[in-house]
């Protein structure tokens, strides 16, 4: 199974009513190395977008409808996962800070776009996994990030990806089981 982190920035949060803007993907592998990377625009797929919530990626309407058509972007990334293994069927585990927002546009965009959804209906959260790690439903993992939280997605992946290795490293777990 290969572990992919993302990130995804919307211009607002209905799915199919709003849209992803851009995402980051980064590949949690054994090298612990994190240079396998995807990260793309995407132009919006309707009008509707709210103001505050397009604001905190960084771009403007106007730059978001120069970005690549989702279809494209979409089989792009599809091309990319599958360019990671040699193995035929190789599973895709999502993980991601938010996978209740994170994972859902993702399978709503490939599912859309593309007709299938190579990570399945499953991801894992890392917020979560770090109260169950801690015991404690407060705790708060995003200190553990060495990347600075930018709502740029590919940095945004990539921090959260160093987290998970912190993790490991700190807890003695194995991410890669």
């Amino acid at each position: 199974m290969i572990k992919i982190i993302i990130d995804i920035e919307a211009d607002g949060a209905i799915l199919g009513t709003h849209s992803m803007i851009s995402f980051g993907a980064v590949v949690l592998d054994k090298g612990r190395k994190l240079e396998k990377t995807f990260y793309s625009n995407m132009k919006p797929i309707g009008n509707n977008f709210v103001p505050e919530a397009l604001a905190v990626s960084g771009f403007s309407r106007e730059e978001t409808l120069q970005f690549p058509e989702a279809a494209i972007v979409m089989a792009d990334f599809k091309k990319w996962l599958d360019s990671l293994s040699s193995k035929k069927n190789e599973r895709f585990k999502l993980m991601s800070d938010n996978s209740g927002f994170d994972a859902s546009w993702i399978n709503w965009y490939f599912l859309t776009f593309q007709g299938t959804n190579p990570f399945g209906h499953s991801s894992e959260d890392i917020g979560s996994m770090f109260k169950g790690i801690q015991k404690n439903m407060k705790a708060n993992f995003k200190f553990l990030r060495k990347t600075k939280h930018t709502h740029n997605a590919l940095d945004d992946a990539i921090g959260n990806a160093e987290a998970l290795l912190a993790m490991e490293s700190k807890f003695g777990l194995d991410l890669l089981l």
